[in-house]
């Protein structure tokens, strides 16, 4: 089976909400939506701007996507 609705699709989303959960939401345990928008936002921040991911060679997301990006616009 090719295309959409592959089981191996979702792995990456599946991966990155399990990730939000156990290290943000359950921890923190908001009390509001407000307070759980303002928590996500600050984390993804944290995530992809100061978060090491061992996948990315102990990089962080927001290094490798620009890295890459220069590099294929050829500003590198």
């Amino acid at each position: 089976m090719d295309g959409r609705g592959r089981a191996f699709d979702s792995i990456f989303v599946e991966r990155l909400w399990r990730t939000v959960k156990y290290e943000d939401i359950y921890i923190r345990d908001y009390a509001s939506l407000p307070a759980l928008t303002r928590g996500l936002e600050a984390y993804f921040r944290f995530y992809n701007h100061e978060r090491y991911h061992q996948s990315l060679d102990y990089a962080v997301p927001a290094a490798v996507h620009f890295a890459v990006k220069e590099h294929v616009l050829g500003t590198c």
